[in-house]
């Protein structure tokens, strides 16, 4: 029986969401990181609240409901951002849980494994395996409009086998993620017909990932995806679901592999949306009101109205 763990209530504040239950994915060690040592690091804030999750080798879930009143059924499995070595968790995790829940959306944490970790050459301290992770090397260099230098949309810049195994993991656990949340749909009042994926920069890419390999189990009737292009090949499925993506047109490689992920959903005659802004260079918070791109929350939630999906 799979192991449920309870988690502590986290400490309350206005943009921070408060966790309900945790549960791992796997009973057991994960699928492909068997006899890899747990080393898993948590960073808070002065006010307890995670800020960044590193080093995740045992992935699990984590549960943000909202309140029994306000609950419409739509739940979103959100992959936080941090280059497949880290999670940005108070971010991307608690402080969008928050913001969903007070509409009425139940929000599921994916704390997905991490970059694996190996031991040094020379035997000491445990060193990151593979090339830099995503967004760090350079193998891929590409503006917005030389989106045809991608193949198959593919946007991640390490090409190594430890890279390769790093976003398999993550994948798997994505979908391991959807799995348990339709086992308990009707616990969680949520309608298996409204659960999506919202990933950001890397967690996009997982989300996207888990999307290209799901099977008819697996697919979530939604995707968005903030600055977050795929990090495997992409062939669109044939029962895609509806994708959301916001992303800034001069974020260097990002907004390419997002443009052709974009034409990739249009030619296969899927329902996408894109919105590029104009107002930097790199990613973007979810409280970033000094910019155009603070408005992306408010266009992903009337995007949900749209296609009833909130």
């Amino acid at each position: 029986m799979r192991k449920i763990l309870l988690t502590a209530i986290l400490s309350a504040s206005v943009c921070m969401a408060q966790a309900q239950q945790e549960i791992r994915l796997y009973e057991g060690e994960a699928p492909g990181s068997e006899g890899i040592q747990d080393n898993e690091r948590v960073n808070r804030g002065p006010d307890g609240n995670i800020q960044t999750i590193s080093g995740v080798v045992t992935p699990s879930i984590t549960v943000f409901l909202p309140e029994a009143g306000k609950a419409t059924g739509t739940a979103v499995i959100l992959c936080s951002g941090g280059g497949l070595m880290s999670h940005s968790w108070g971010s991307d995790v608690l402080n969008m849980a928050a913001w969903l829940n007070e509409r009425g959306i139940a929000a599921i944490g994916l704390k997905y494994r991490t970059r694996v970790m190996g031991p040094s050459a020379g035997g000491g301290s445990p060193r990151m395996g593979g090339a830099p992770g995503f967004g760090g090397g350079m193998a891929l260099s590409a503006e917005v409009y030389e989106f045809d230098k991608l193949t198959k949309s593919n946007a991640n810049p390490d090409t190594s086998d430890s890279g390769q195994k790093n976003i398999d993991n993550a994948v798997a656990d994505g979908l391991r993620a959807m799995e348990i949340v339709r086992e308990h749909a009707s616990e969680w009042h949520i309608d298996v017909k409204k659960i999506g994926f919202l990933g950001f920069s890397a967690g996009g890419g997982v989300a996207l990932g888990a999307v290209v390999r799901a099977d008819s189990n697996h697919m979530p009737a939604f995707i968005a995806t903030i600055y977050g292009p795929s990090l495997i090949d992409v062939a669109v499925p044939e029962n895609a679901p509806k994708l959301f993506i916001a992303c800034r047109g001069n974020h260097h490689n990002v907004a390419a592999g997002l443009m052709s992920l974009y034409l990739d959903w249009k030619r296969a005659g899927k329902n996408a949306e894109m919105h590029l802004y104009d107002d930097g260079t790199g990613p973007f918070g979810p409280d970033d009101t000094g910019n155009t791109c603070g408005t992306w929350r408010e266009s992903f939630y009337r995007w949900l109205q749209f296609n009833r999906m909130d």
